[in-house]
């Protein structure tokens, strides 16, 4: 069963006044980010699952569909349903790596 998503009780003026500065701060992070990626010139970023599925957070978060939150960490989430015979790693890494065959 699905809610409907609250109201804000803020107009979008007043969101844009309370959160533009850290925003704007988080977006500068994340090309910067991007930038010292590009610098490495580094063929395995490309490969990199976390990287994969980074980028493709990146193309959800500049859509318009809505519910960006939910699909981004659908994106970085274990899709599998199934518990696994036992522990798979010994820490978290951020995103999920897919089976060879997945994605």
């Amino acid at each position: 069963m699905e809610s409907a998503p609250l109201p804000c009780p803020m107009t979008g003026v007043q969101l844009i006044d309370e959160y533009f500065i850290e925003n704007r701060t988080r977006l500068l992070d994340l090309a910067a980010f991007l930038d010292r990626l590009d610098r490495a010139a580094d063929p395995a970023v490309d490969a990199d699952f976390r990287m994969r599925a980074f980028r493709e957070a990146v193309r959800t978060l500049s859509g318009s569909d809505g519910d960006r939150v939910g699909r981004i960490q659908m994106i970085f989430s274990d899709p599998r349903t199934e518990p696994t015979d036992g522990l798979d790693q010994k820490s978290a890494c951020g995103a999920y790596r897919p089976e060879k065959g997945e994605r």
